[in-house]
């Protein structure tokens, strides 16, 4: 616990050292007491870096993120989506921490490869290039391979040396400091940031175990086979191993350079609302979708097609999620207040003494204002600040697993944006949740269900009172928003809390001790 806290001083010096205060005072002003906890974590006998100060806010804000680690570089990303809220220079600055950081040596990669896959399937790669990428995770480099006789260029991902150590140091002290935020400012406890902060733990854990990433991606392209449009790459699975992902290697170009899109004739707002759709298609449908969406992932091949990358991070909802999701974001499209607070409350998302008229209410303060406006006229940090009033005035409860869904939707908007400053998310998702309600409501679709889930039952029937009862808790966590109680999840969740809180009553004791030594002393 003590490493915790060192680790977390660090990062917090680190952060107060940045120059992230002062950029962020353009557009808000933080409080007093975060002023005086900056200046006392930056205190330094040596001067700054000259180096740094004459570099931009942007250079300067970047480089800092950079040097933090794994988990600011995420931050980093998501906020190069969002120039209406850090601006288009400063956005622009930040599009550098998505794929252009600097690469580990290629010897280094050589002998994961070497490691991990034997000696045989590394020498049968006929080529393997300088790295064509990096990442805060991992680099990728361009080879071939000879599949069944066919030579074929693949891209191959390798994670960076002791990247899982240097991650799960930073997010154990970044949740440290959410525990002690939530026990000394109550009312952040209905955000759950623990469990959110553990939960980001478990899925970026999953994303540096490039075998799950792999079958990811091998999911997600049997899912979209048919989305015209929408191709995701073919994995090689011989060699594919816990550090080392092969896919084909896709001949095309960022999402980010539009001034390239448009010389290929591209056009830029179809390509946004492709985007867009497509994401709301596959999450909806499929309940399966990429959740990490930003511009450094997403290419357009020689067609014209868009071709994810990058399968680390994926989103997964379950169907009564979906169609809750649908329901509320469509209710919302057709301006029907009350529909989507009645779906809140069914869904479990806020008590159910809330009164309805007064949560639709405070929806329409919410929803009215983004229609009849481009999204370049929304102001994302007013949003955003209503959506915080109306959730704790409501006793909203955070829902972890929709947390990275929304987290998804806004990054794809800004993607949306920078092809197209003009779209509207609302407008452009209309069609995709309409059809997708109504093939849900077709009677075709009912009689299908309903043989499935009657043949199922008829095979478990021994089980049923059993199920039923795991049917009802599962009602219970999706309600509650929390992590089910009979998984390895939950009990390693339980295990941290209960550290934490021991290494509180210690300190607390041990503070205590400190105090009556002192009068006695003195």
């Amino acid at each position: 616990m003590i490493k915790k806290l060192v680790t977390l001083f660090k990062l917090g010096r680190k952060v107060a050292k940045s120059d992230i205060l002062d950029i962020t005072s353009k557009f808000q002003e933080p409080p007093l007491s975060i002023k005086i906890l900056f200046k006392i974590l930056s205190f330094s006998f040596s001067s700054k870096n000259n180096t740094q100060l004459n570099n931009n806010a942007g250079e300067r804000l970047s480089k800092s993120l950079e040097s933090m680690g794994t988990t600011f570089i995420k931050l980093g990303q998501f906020l190069a989506t969002r120039p209406d809220i850090i601006g288009e220079s400063l956005s622009r600055e930040l599009e550098n921490l998505q794929d252009r950081l600097p690469p580990f040596p290629q010897d280094q990669a050589k002998k994961i490869i070497n490691d991990d896959l034997g000696i045989n399937t590394y020498n049968s790669i006929i080529h393997l290039s300088e790295p064509v990428a990096a990442a805060s995770i991992a680099q990728v480099h361009k080879a071939k391979i000879d599949d069944n006789g066919i030579i074929k260029d693949v891209a191959i991902k390798i994670l960076r040396p002791d990247i899982k150590k240097i991650f799960n140091d930073e997010i154990d002290a970044i949740m440290l400091f959410a525990f002690l935020v939530e026990s000394l400012i109550k009312k952040t406890k209905r955000l759950k940031l623990v469990e959110v902060v553990f939960l980001l733990k478990e899925i970026t854990n999953l994303e540096m175990d490039l075998r799950f990433e792999a079958a990811a991606a091998n999911e997600y392209a049997e899912n979209t086979k048919n989305d015209f449009g929408f191709n995701v790459p073919k994995i090689y699975w011989n060699y594919t191993s816990e550090n080392v992902m092969t896919l084909d290697w896709v001949e095309g170009i960022s999402i980010r350079e539009t001034d390239e899109l448009k010389k290929r004739d591209i056009n830029t707002k179809k390509l946004a609302e492709d985007i867009i759709q497509n994401f709301l298609r596959h999450a909806v449908r499929d309940g399966f979708f990429h959740a990490d969406m930003h511009q450094g992932n997403i290419l357009i091949d020689n067609d014209g097609h868009i071709v994810p990358i990058d399968f680390g991070i994926m989103g997964r909802l379950d169907k009564m999620s979906k169609r809750f999701l649908a329901e509320i974001l469509f209710g919302f499209i057709q301006r029907d207040y009350k529909k989507v607070a009645e779906v809140h409350l069914i869904a479990g998302l806020v008590p159910k003494d809330v009164p309805i008229n007064d949560l639709a209410q405070a929806l329409r303060s919410i929803g009215e204002p983004i229609f009849g406006q481009a999204v370049k006229d929304i102001s994302g940090g007013k949003l955003l600040k209503q959506l915080f009033d109306v959730t704790e005035k409501f006793n909203m409860q955070t829902q972890p697993q929709l947390l990275m869904l929304q987290k998804t939707m806004v990054v794809v908007e800004g993607v949306a944006r920078k092809l197209n400053p003009e779209t509207n998310i609302w407008t452009t998702s209309k069609p995709i949740l309409e059809n997708w309600l109504k093939e849900t409501k077709n009677p075709m679709t009912t009689i299908n269900e309903t043989i499935n889930s009657t043949s199922e039952v008829i095979k478990r029937l021994p089980e049923f009172p059993e199920i039923m009862d795991k049917a009802n808790q599962a009602l219970t966590f999706l309600a509650s928003g929390q992590i089910p109680q009979n998984s390895n999840s939950y009990n390693a969740l339980s295990d941290k809390r209960s550290e934490m809180v021991a290494f509180r009553n210690q300190s607390i004791i041990g503070f205590l001790l400190l105090v009556i030594l002192g009068l006695l002393v003195f």
